[in-house]
């Protein structure tokens, strides 16, 4: 809510603002189609502005990557245009997120999944990956939207905790697979390391930073705190060798990573990783041959049941 909220009133006061000044300029004497035409341009301002920042910051505390992914000029222009359109589309759906990504009604499922955003977001940027797991036949699906936006991971993840007892309550499911986005993986492995596994199938997380990020030294709070490089919180979350509580865990990655920097911050030495090129941050929402692995890993899952699953009255794991 609250990051619909926030999103809503910046819109609502860009488009004000906006308005106030071509009326203004429109009774002085200047022709009103310009104003017209620039209205979309207004929206799209501070999308084009930041994909900008955060590919620029991107590129220059980037990974050394090897010559196999490099992109040509047409490669990088579409790297950008994809990014663009993300971040440009993503607005809408946080601020609609409730309408467009209602909880489905209480059914029995034998493995539900679970959709978990990144910072600063909601569940309205899984939009587009939600419609194309459902054409698939991929249901029931749900999302969480944790926060208020920078608070605590730890916080997150008593959150989605409870998520996965509401979920696991509508359902009868013993377990659910969660998917994550960005800082959703660090919450989804602080749930684990919380709460225990023992209700999760299979953890899927698209560029997360599990061994943080640059660019979180440039944003405050406390969630971005935890996603700096060398924090307490990262340390203690990567201090074993593996520390997914026995769920199998799948770090897909990009090269080309906009705001997980360095890239390879991304790639857990301890869980399955599937590396992409060509694709940005926020791009890993949208891009078809991402949907497409994402798709795949839920399908493992519901053919390898996890070992010795608690039955769905028990209690959650310790």
């Amino acid at each position: 809510m609250w990051t619909a909220v926030a999103l809503g009133s910046i819109i609502v006061g860009e488009f004000v603002a906006y308005g106030a000044w071509a009326a203004a300029a429109v009774r002085s004497g200047a022709a009103a189609w310009p104003f017209v035409l620039g209205v979309p341009l207004v929206y799209l301002a501070l999308p084009f502005l930041f994909t900008c920042i955060w590919m620029a910051l991107g590129w220059w505390w980037r990974s050394p990557a090897p010559p196999t992914v490099a992109l040509s000029f047409g490669g990088a222009l579409r790297l950008f245009a994809n990014e663009f359109a993300s971040l440009a589309v993503s607005p809408v759906r946080m601020v609609l997120y409730r309408v467009l990504l209602p909880d489905p009604p209480p059914a029995p499922a034998a493995l539900p999944v679970l959709l978990v955003h990144g910072v600063g977001c909601n569940a309205g940027v899984w939009r587009g990956l939600a419609r194309d797991l459902a054409a698939r036949g991929v249901t029931p699906l749900y999302t969480l939207s944790y926060g208020p936006p920078l608070a605590s991971i730890e916080l997150f993840a008593d959150q989605l905790a409870a998520k996965i007892a509401a979920i696991r309550a509508a359902t009868g499911a013993a377990q659910v697979v969660i998917v994550t986005h960005s800082m959703g993986g660090l919450v989804a492995r602080a749930y684990l390391r919380r709460h225990g596994g023992a209700h999760v199938r299979r953890l899927v997380t698209l560029g997360a930073p599990h061994f943080g990020s640059r660019h979180a030294w440039l944003m405050f709070g406390t969630s971005l705190a935890q996603m700096r490089p060398g924090n307490a919180f990262l340390a203690g979350l990567n201090a074993d060798g593996e520390c997914a509580a026995g769920v199998p865990v799948v770090s897909l990655w990009s090269w080309h990573d906009s705001m997980v920097t360095p890239q390879t911050s991304a790639r857990l030495p301890w869980a399955a990783n599937v590396v992409v090129a060509g694709v940005a941050h926020n791009a890993l929402l949208n891009d078809r041959s991402v949907w497409d692995l994402v798709a795949a890993e839920i399908a493992k899952a519901r053919g390898h049941p996890h070992p010795n699953p608690l039955p769905p009255e028990a209690g959650e794991g310790g």
